[in-house]
């Protein structure tokens, strides 16, 4: 198993910015591009050349800055094939379930769509690594900007399914609001007030929550855990179906 290194760096507000590199091959891929200057400067930090972008969806902070970098280093831009119209600068066209090679590394695809249609993730098993923008975050979930909640729920039971000590690389530092809310809906999780207070400490000392791990959010985030009964109970949808409460919890949050 070769190694999968990760370069993590704040961009944006609230963006985070990564760069992988497979050190055997020389290959450097950024995940998603929400600011030029930061990954370049990150490149530079770590002396590597970018050869790929690997993007998750269209949104501007996570593709407007394609095609700049696309002139600058003439990399490779891989995404979703069923967004392909919106990612600009695309080359390599994935789906669902196919196999990326990057480098010595076997990442596959899956279709997380929800938060936009066309969403995608990139798991590298033998890294143990999961970068899935938008769709899962540190006790969170992506806005369902285009999707339906049945759409997003079947999308993050792909994720619930990897291995538990998966690290999971989200695209913001959402986690501080996110537990507020978390607290608000499950406030009888004793992990999760754990998980709180660990956070609390973080971002007080400026460090960032992510990655976090998916045997973490299925503790402890409210959008993976529709079966609980503590949150079925506080959302008064016990025994209810777990898309609907899914979907409670996701209009919840839209509104908290």
């Amino acid at each position: 198993m070769t190694q999968l290194e990760v370069h993590q760096f704040p961009c944006l507000s609230d963006n985070y910015g990564f760069l992988i590199h497979d050190p055997i091959k020389e290959v450097t891929a950024a995940i998603d591009t929400p600011e030029v200057p930061a990954i370049n400067r990150a490149l530079e930090e770590k002396g590597w050349r970018l050869t790929h972008i690997l993007n998750t969806h269209h949104h501007p902070d996570h593709a407007g800055g394609n095609l700049e970098l696309k002139e600058q280093w003439q990399c490779t831009i891989v995404g979703a094939r069923d967004d392909a119209q919106r990612i600009p600068g695309i080359d390599i066209k994935v789906a669902d379930g196919e196999i990326y090679q990057f480098g010595n590394q076997a990442a596959r695809v899956f279709d997380v769509s929800g938060h936009t249609l066309g969403h995608i993730a990139y798991y590298f098993p033998d890294a143990s690594k999961l970068f899935c923008g938008d769709a899962l975050f540190a006790l969170g979930c992506g806005r369902l900007f285009e999707g339906s909640p049945a759409q997003m729920w079947q999308s993050l039971q792909k994720l619930i399914a990897l291995p538990d000590d998966t690290s999971v690389y989200c695209g913001h530092e959402y986690t501080q609001a996110n537990a507020a809310f978390a607290l608000s809906v499950e406030p009888q999780n004793s992990e999760l007030q754990q998980r709180v207070k660990a956070i609390d400490a973080l971002r007080a000392d400026n460090l960032p929550t992510v990655p976090t791990t998916i045997g973490m959010e299925k503790a402890t985030n409210p959008f993976l855990r529709p079966m609980s009964p503590d949150l079925q109970s506080n959302l008064h949808m016990t025994g209810a179906d777990l898309v609907e409460v899914f979907a409670e919890t996701r209009h919840r949050k839209d509104n908290f």
